[in-house]
């Protein structure tokens, strides 16, 4: 298999399947997928989170179940296709970002490195410059929907909505959250309104 094949398959099975990690999970394991540009991904398997927050284990597992969730979701997106890649790319920047700082697991500007190499994963396997743009910019932006709803001085709501359709983020916001083992569906719907509202939706 080379690689225009596999992302043309891995871009079937993201828009079609219920659960698409069960292809990406076997698929990853092949031997294509020790070369760029999925190495970006498969880094994510050594890259451990925080138990409280993460108790699903490291960013891959946890990539995994926002995939899943975002296949649920689809059917409210205006872009399925830039959702479910942003879902499957939404944390790639985390192995560059990872730090053990005061005993604590953070990843601060993941979205930020994300993005760019987002980019970069894609424009290695397509042209589709549309696409390319779309997912970089829900990497970029989809930690707006923790910065708003907590009150954090990293919101910037008018540069997201600038850059990027605020209704995607926080599809991929929603399913972000979602992606963990122990997630409050109701909980979490919540804070998506709370962030729609301070949007001005």
């Amino acid at each position: 298999m080379n690689q225009a094949d596999l992302f043309q398959e891995m871009d079937s099975h993201l828009q079609e399947d219920e659960t698409p990690s069960v292809y990406i999970n076997r698929v990853s394991e092949e031997p294509i997928f020790r070369e760029q540009p999925f190495f970006m991904l498969i880094r994510l398997k050594n890259t451990e989170q925080s138990k409280k927050y993460h108790p699903e284990g490291n960013a891959w597992n946890h990539t995994m179940l926002v995939v899943d969730e975002a296949a649920k979701e689809k059917g409210q997106s205006r872009n399925p296709r830039a959702l479910l890649w942003a879902a499957l790319l939404h944390d790639i920047g985390k192995p560059d970002t990872t730090r053990m700082r005061r005993g604590k697991i953070t990843s601060y500007n993941h979205e930020k490195v994300g993005a760019k190499l987002a980019r970069e994963f894609l424009a290695q396997l397509t042209d589709d410059t549309e696409l390319i743009q779309s997912v970089a910019g829900l990497v970029r932006w989809h930690m707006q929907v923790l910065f708003v709803t907590g009150n954090l001085p990293f919101a910037d709501l008018e540069a997201m909505k600038r850059e990027t359709d605020y209704w995607e983020v926080a599809l991929l916001g929603f399913c972000d959250r979602m992606g963990r083992l122990d997630a409050d569906r109701a909980k979490e719907q919540e804070n998506i309104k709370l962030f729609l509202q301070r949007v001005g939706e």
